[in-house]
């Protein structure tokens, strides 16, 4: 059956999904970014999903047919990661993903995208993200220039009509 055909649920991670998180995570990484140096190991890799992601952030699961087939980690108005299965991209995964993301994040939400990823800029932007602040990447530890774009619910206001004249 094609993936676009397949039932997709969103969850909650929990601590029987890290291993098939730090998998996809990498996979997904180096598909979308060849050129990010790979500074960790698998084995570092998989350790700080199941022992740092899923402490410190709500992570919410994309599954299709009981495999996951992506993720979104947020905190505190923050979109850490949001990655999908190469096998699964394009189907509208990362966009229930970040629907999903926004709902619980409420009137904002901000995220890290490196100025190069093209594809990842284009697809927040095409979901209400505006690139707000643009860095020389001496922040984050792969030294790659990133952005900050930044998503805020639009609210719309009471009318106050008085009487016409």
């Amino acid at each position: 059956m094609p993936a676009a055909a397949q039932q997709l649920t969103l969850r909650d991670a929990t601590p029987s999904d890290a291993d098939a998180m730090a998998t996809l995570f990498l996979a997904a990484r180096r598909t979308a970014m060849p050129w990010l140096p790979a500074l960790h190991s698998e084995e570092e890799t998989r350790w700080w999903v199941a022992n740092i992601m899923l402490r410190d952030c709500c992570v919410r699961v994309a599954e299709i047919d009981g495999r996951v087939a992506g993720f979104a980690a947020t905190d505190k108005g923050w979109l850490h990661h949001l990655y999908v299965a190469p096998g699964h991209q394009g189907i509208g995964v990362g966009s229930q993903l970040l629907d999903d993301a926004k709902r619980n994040a409420g009137v904002s939400l901000q995220l890290y995208v490196f100025q190069r990823n093209q594809r990842a800029r284009a697809f927040y932007g095409g979901h209400g993200f505006v690139e707000v602040i643009f860095s020389d990447g001496s922040g984050n530890e792969e030294n790659e220039p990133d952005l900050v774009m930044a998503w805020r619910q639009l609210t719309h206001p009471q009318s106050t009509q008085g009487p016409t004249p």
